[in-house]
């Protein structure tokens, strides 16, 4: 859907981040990154002249005032952030720093510097709904409860991102990503989703027979999992639609899925049985969560993978 275009990834080179970069590198488009690689890996990048690659933090007003002063983008996707909410909680400010500086100092070099943009994304995420219990969870709840530093920087993020768009005429969106699973999502990071940490548990069993999977509660907990191909459409239609200009959507397939449903589709998909141990629920966590993505769906997004073909098409890549 876009093409030909000049185009900024901040945090290009991580999991969603390159699924989109090498995905818009084949429609003919010049992509530049910014990624300090804290989270993200260069090989997870296609080898192509199209992609301008500067490693370095988004709090980098050096490096932002040059790469705005070299280019004149068209559309910006701002998914760079340090995606932990564990490491929110312990050290605040730096989080801080990464999570909502950066987006404010990038909307002002915007503003300054970039006339000809089209768009600008912001990637916030499910975490601003917090424990507010309504189900499913609509971008027109009037309680909005993020319960945790990195929760709450994406929510005053986003609202500048809009403001900037009602204020002084920026063209923005936002989206928020529910749980999003597919290749190039490392296990090893404390980061990573429990699909990806699944996985690589399952290939452990392969060697290791003793080898169990651990799960918090009775597994019963249900998630709203959209594949990262599902989330790259919903990206481009967010960004190319009029009618997304200063709103927020829901990035989800409308789903719920359980812990356990997910399990017994990975052992079918891989003819296996691996072991579980259920252990005590982790105070905090949420039980259940999944989107409504009416919103998204005016603008024509339709998920094209359900779990099972998601998952289907994960393994095939990466088992």
């Amino acid at each position: 859907m876009i093409s030909n275009n000049t185009i900024l990834i901040t945090g290009g080179a991580g999991f969603i981040g390159s699924t989109l970069a090498n995905h818009l590198i084949k429609k003919e488009n010049k992509v530049v990154i910014i990624d300090d690689l804290s989270m993200g890996n260069l090989e997870n990048l296609d080898n192509s002249k199209k992609i301008d690659i500067n490693i370095d933090s988004i709090t980098s007003e050096t490096l932002l005032r040059k790469v705005f002063s070299d280019y004149q983008f068209d559309y910006i996707f701002h998914l760079g952030a340090i995606a932990s909410v564990a490491d929110s909680v312990e050290n605040p400010t730096k989080t801080h720093e990464v999570n909502f500086e950066s987006t404010l100092l990038i909307l002002e070099l915007i503003r300054k510097s970039q006339k000809n943009l089209k768009r600008l994304v912001f990637s916030s995420s499910a975490a601003v709904y917090g424990d507010e219990l309504t189900l499913p969870k609509s971008e027109d709840h009037s309680v909005i409860r993020p319960l945790t530093p990195y929760a709450v920087d994406k929510y005053s993020s986003e609202r500048y991102v809009l403001n900037y768009y009602s204020l002084y005429g920026i063209p923005t969106s936002a989206v928020r990503f529910f749980n999003v699973y597919g290749p190039k999502q490392n296990p090893a990071s404390p980061y990573s989703g429990v699909i990806s940490i699944l996985l690589n548990t399952y290939k452990k069993f392969k060697v290791d027979p003793t080898v169990k999977f651990n799960v918090f509660g009775d597994g019963e907990q249900t998630r709203d999992f959209i594949f990262v191909e599902d989330v790259i459409s919903a990206l481009q239609l967010v960004a190319t639609s009029p009618k997304s200009l200063g709103e927020v959507y829901n990035v989800g397939t409308g789903n719920s899925t359980s812990l356990n449903d997910i399990i017994n589709i990975l052992d079918n998909l891989l003819s296996l049985k691996i072991p579980v141990e259920y252990l005590k629920a982790r105070k905090g966590d949420i039980m259940h969560s999944f989107s409504t993505i009416e919103k998204l769906k005016q603008l024509g997004f339709s998920p094209e993978y359900d779990v099972y073909k998601g998952m289907k098409k994960y393994l095939e890549k990466e088992f």
